[in-house]
């Protein structure tokens, strides 16, 4: 049996400068991902949303969840 779960974790009301500038901070963040796992993130309207998928590892993916908010919140902090 294969395990699979999909995370959404939304930010509402930021500005598409400040969206766009958070998106560009973790970009460098976002290649050479584990296989199995994976990170998309788009800016609708005034929304930042975050659309995580892991294979298999949930720890993993809660890792993960839990680094890409810390690294949200420190650009969040520096832009301000």
């Amino acid at each position: 049996m294969s395990l699979k779960c999909q995370v959404q974790i939304v930010l509402n009301n930021i500005s598409k400068e400040k969206a766009e500038t958070v998106k560009n901070a973790l970009e460098p963040d976002n290649v050479n991902f584990p296989e199995g796992l994976s990170l998309y993130v788009e800016n609708i309207d005034n929304k930042l949303v975050f659309n995580f998928e892991s294979k298999d590892n949930m720890k993993q993916l809660i890792a993960t969840v839990d680094e890409v908010l810390e690294h949200v919140q420190v650009a969040l902090k520096v832009i301000e």
